[in-house]
């Protein structure tokens, strides 16, 4: 039976195992306590019973080592593995194991986001989709567009130039009928006429109570329904006012529309009056002033006539001077005869002389009295000149009332015919249409925009509460 061989680095390993355990405990001393010591001077201890177990399991392979020596180098190696290790607190240094990410599982706000969808979004729109195909009734449209049109035909003459753009922009009188479409005034006119209530409430709003008219109710709440029922599209750029007329009856709806586009005619005409008016008003007035102007010349000239007991004074005047005139040339006779008596006479009591003389006298003596009435006399009556510049005065009074009478009337005249000439009315280019199938209410579309509503405001809500528990 032959020895067992010993192998060299084995006994080498188990010699050198005490002195570097010896030097390990005087670099660290809290090594000299507890299993440490004992693994490191026996080598046998060090390999631990598991190593125990594989040796003998390796033992039992065909063609393996001895279990003894197998074990001893083992030991060795596991003594030489501490020794190479570094001595200090850097020895003990472990890094940190790496973070460990565990599956994410079903929590409560999983659950609450879901019951949120539930009620924001899908309910919602379960509620509305029923609500949309079987208790909404069907309502018809009337359709009926116009527009307002100004027409102007220029005139050959025109008196008065300012008169020519009387009607102002069609615009702004488009813009006076959107506001007048919808107002108060509108609604009760058309109330009054087709009773809107009883045409609006022919479905019974318990069973449709969003888009039926729930009677009787005040003017208000009749206002607010026309706002729904009647839509009004207006274009700002072309002037064109397109409206629809809902009503559960399509004969219904095409007597509103119908009846909407004569009331708006009558306000048009109305407006087209009212601005014919202020466009003749200011000759009109003028007219109105010469007129007056004119009957206060006539009436003071007649009674300046009846107060002086003439009809023209200058007339009477020529008169007067005329008998001044015949009464200087027989004067002028008279004193020729005197001369020529006095000539042919050389007696001075001649009768001749004396009767001339007379007639001299008394001619002299009329000239100055006509000369008297000429001017002023003793008897307290006007004189002639004073009278014809009371007269003249009063009759330049007169023609110049009758020529800013006959100017006014020119003018009231073709103001007048300008105004004629220029007229609002209001041209249908969609007369009231009468429907023969419901459009409405558009169910897949309203029932999109409040899924598309109702989905984004959940949206906002999760995202906000999240935000809220992400800053805790």
């Amino acid at each position: 039976m032959s020895e067992p061989r010993k192998t060299p680095p084995a006994a080498g390993q188990t010699a050198e195992a005490p002195e570097k355990g010896a030097g390990s405990r005087k670099d660290n001393p809290g090594q000299d306590k507890g299993p440490g010591r004992d693994n490191a001077a026996n080598p046998d201890k060090a390999g631990n019973r598991p190593d125990n177990a594989g040796n003998k399991q390796a033992a039992r392979s065909p063609g393996g080592q001895n279990p003894g020596a197998q074990h001893k180098e083992q030991g060795g190696q596991k003594a030489a593995g501490a020794a190479a290790k570094p001595d200090g607190p850097k020895a003990q240094t472990q890094p940190a194991p790496a973070p460990t990410i565990k599956r994410a599982g079903w929590q409560l706000r999983h659950s609450l986001v879901l019951l949120s969808f539930i009620v924001m979004v899908l309910a919602p729109c379960i509620l509305a989709g029923y609500y949309l195909w079987n208790r909404a009734a069907d309502q018809y449209i009337s359709r009926v567009g116009f527009s307002v049109r100004t027409e102007e035909t220029n005139s050959a003459i025109e008196l008065l130039g300012g008169i020519t753009n009387l009607s102002g922009s069609s615009s702004s009188d488009t813009d006076i009928l959107y506001e007048f479409l919808q107002s108060q005034e509108l609604v009760e006119r058309i109330d009054q006429e087709l009773d809107l209530r009883a045409i609006w409430s022919r479905v019974d709003p318990s069973e449709d109570p969003i888009f039926a008219y729930h009677a009787p109710g005040t003017i208000e709440d009749l206002v607010d329904h026309w706002q729904r029922a009647v839509r009004i599209y207006y274009d700002g750029g072309t002037g064109l006012i397109d409206l629809e007329v809902l009503a559960y009856d399509p004969q219904d709806a095409r007597a509103i529309a119908q009846l909407i586009f004569e009331e708006s005619s009558e306000m048009i005409n109305q407006l087209s009056a009212i601005a014919r008016e202020d466009a003749i008003s200011y000759a009109r007035d003028e007219l109105e002033q010469a007129e007056e102007r004119l009957a206060d010349a006539r009436i003071a000239l007649a009674e300046w006539r009846n107060e002086n007991q003439t009809v023209d004074p200058t007339a009477d005047t020529a008169g007067q001077m005329g008998l001044v005139t015949n009464l200087q040339a027989q004067l002028a006779e008279a004193l020729i005869e005197l001369d020529i008596l006095r000539d042919t006479t050389n007696r001075e009591n001649d009768p001749r002389l004396t009767q001339v003389e007379r007639r001299i006298t008394v001619i002299q003596n009329r000239i100055e009295a006509e000369r008297a009435v000429l001017g002023a006399n003793g008897s307290g009556r006007t004189a002639f000149a004073d009278l014809v510049g009371q007269f003249e005065r009063l009759v330049v009074d007169q023609e110049f009332a009758e020529q800013a009478y006959t100017t006014a009337l020119a003018s009231f005249d073709g103001a007048r015919n300008d105004a004629r000439r220029q007229s609002r009315y209001l041209a249908a280019h969609v007369r009231p249409t009468l429907a023969e199938s419901s459009q409405y209410p558009d169910r897949p579309m309203q029932l999109g925009i409040l899924t598309l509503f109702a989905f984004l405001i959940w949206t906002v809500v999760v995202l906000v509460a999240y935000s809220l528990r992400d800053r805790r």
